[in-house]
């Protein structure tokens, strides 16, 4: 009587502990489900903060930066540029005569800067140097008048100019007019659309 009634208490612990191992087994899977959906969650929020605060998408759209960008091109955008520079590619917001759409152009001149422009030689000066640029798309011949040169920037102020200078209204125009630094949204760090036109633009130094 005593060897069967350990055998049945044996069991009895046998089965309890089978039980508990596979209620653990379960509360692991569980857990594990858990984590990664931490995980997927967390990295999720990480990327919209990441482009909500550090960078942004922006579409071109129209051929005012041709040969540079092209329409259709997609662009990633760093929120963070302390203060512009010329050459820069930036991304502009100031309300303009065309309604509130974002703008992409290119910084010519920057605060505290003299700008000279020879419409009949398409030449561009800054401080009264002739300015080197390779990108352009067209040249800079037409004059929209709406400055005379040539014309010194306030403090807080840029020009902007689309590469493709004949096809292009920006800061020649009272349409667009000069712009206030607090209207930049960001400088174009890479194109990234179409995959076979990824490209990388840096500080551009006219020098």
């Amino acid at each position: 009587m005593n060897t069967k009634y350990e055998n049945f208490e044996n069991a009895d612990v046998q089965q309890e502990e089978e039980l508990n191992k596979a209620s653990e087994e379960k509360r692991t899977i569980s857990q594990k489900l858990v984590d990664l959906v931490s995980i997927f969650a967390s990295s999720i929020i990480a990327i919209m903060l990441l482009f909500t605060f550090v960078f942004r998408v922006v579409g071109v759209s129209g051929p005012s930066m041709m040969n540079t960008l092209i329409d259709g091109d997609w662009l990633l955008v760093s929120a963070f540029i302390t203060e512009p520079e010329r050459g820069d590619i930036v991304i502009i917001t100031q309300p303009n005569s065309f309604g509130n759409e974002p703008i992409v152009k290119r910084v010519i001149a920057v605060g505290g800067d003299t700008i000279d422009i020879d419409f009949a030689t398409a030449t561009v000066k800054i401080n009264g140097e002739a300015i080197n640029e390779p990108y352009l798309g067209s040249p800079t011949t037409n004059d929209e008048f709406a400055w005379e040169y040539p014309l010194t920037l306030k403090e807080g102020q840029v020009f902007v100019m689309g590469d493709n200078r004949q096809h292009s209204t920006d800061s020649r125009s009272n349409d667009i007019g000069l712009i206030e630094e607090k209207y930049i949204l960001g400088q174009v760090m890479v194109r990234f659309a179409p995959v076979n036109s990824i490209k990388f633009f840096g500080d551009y130094d006219y020098e």
